[in-house]
């Protein structure tokens, strides 16, 4: 057979006659053959494989957006992890080492980097999906979790119940600029003052949570609810009030924000937002795939994507 039709067959882009493909198949098979990839890529100019740029991989929150964004990608193309710990020189080396490996296409959670960081990137041309509203650049489509509105309702749902005196565990970077506003504009909503010593700064994880709910509860006039910024962070807040003795949410109400599978699995259960991870990184995956096929090639797109309230038994 020529060499046409078997690349036919094993790219699959064109039809084969049923007979004709069975013969190829079966000879692959004997010879255990296997394309030549590298070289492949060097033709065709695409090398199948796309770039997450996420901060922490241990946080569970991140492989769900993986696999949003593997399964929105379908099998012909490799997802590739890159670990950031939220580092700017990290997501700047990661997201050039990326585009120097002709990596197809990029989606990026960043918490330090912006948009200047990655001009030389973007001039190349590389199709990038941004989760978040950091890399601002009308080159870059969005997909937005509304963590604004998210940590509103929580906090309103707190109000509600009774608390005044509301706590706020959070770190400055990635999405916790919007969760603080949405925490403050349901404070303003009802006439309460934001008072910043009933805030306190730790870690997305465990520790930082327990650290930061430690010096809250150590306060001469501690909050009665405190609100964690992520689920982990809540977790290690529950260890902290149990340390000394606090009942949940008898004597302190605790909530947090993602909804990840722990967050049903500690007790008491968590009250939190549902953060829609998977559909995030599904709806990166489809715009991204859009611009690697050059079926859109229009203006920036942005998705907005709704959380929404999971009330349990901690809050």
């Amino acid at each position: 057979m020529s060499r046409t039709t078997v690349s036919h067959v094993l790219s699959g882009n064109r039809p084969v006659a049923p007979a004709t493909r069975t013969r190829v198949e079966q000879v692959i098979d004997e010879l255990s053959y296997r394309p030549n990839g590298l070289a492949r890529s060097l033709r065709i100019q695409r090398t199948h494989t796309v770039a997450l740029i996420i901060p922490d991989i241990t946080n569970p929150f991140y492989p769900m957006v993986a696999r949003g964004l593997d399964d929105a990608l379908g099998v012909r193309y490799r997802t590739l992890i890159c670990n950031t710990d939220a580092d700017r020189e990290q997501e700047r080396a990661f997201a050039a080492d990326v585009s120097d490996r002709k990596a197809d296409g990029m989606v990026i959670v960043a918490f330090q980097v912006e948009a200047r960081d990655l001009a030389d990137i973007l001039e190349l041309g590389m199709p990038l999906v941004s989760i978040g509203d950091r890399i601002d650049d009308p080159r870059v489509d969005l997909v937005l979790p509304d963590d604004e509105h998210g940590a509103f309702e929580v906090t309103r749902y707190l109000l509600s119940a009774g608390h005044v005196r509301i706590g706020f565990v959070w770190e400055p970077d990635g999405p916790g600029q919007h969760r603080l506003e949405g925490y403050r504009r349901a404070l303003r909503e009802v006439g309460i003052p934001y008072d910043e010593k009933l805030t306190a700064l730790g870690g997305w994880n465990r520790p930082g949570g327990h650290a930061a709910m430690a010096r809250l509860l150590e306060a001469s006039d501690p909050p009665s609810a405190v609100f964690c910024a992520n689920d982990l962070m809540a977790i290690g807040a529950i260890a902290a009030a149990r340390a000394v003795g606090r009942r949940i949410p008898e004597e302190v109400a605790i909530v947090g924000y993602d909804d990840i599978d722990a967050a049903a699995m500690v007790s008491p259960e968590l009250t939190t937002v549902a953060n829609p991870a998977y559909e995030a990184g599904q709806a990166a995956g489809r715009f991204l795939l859009d611009r690697i096929t050059g079926s859109y090639t229009g203006e920036r797109r942005t998705l907005m994507l709704r959380p929404g309230l999971v009330k349990r038994r901690s809050a």
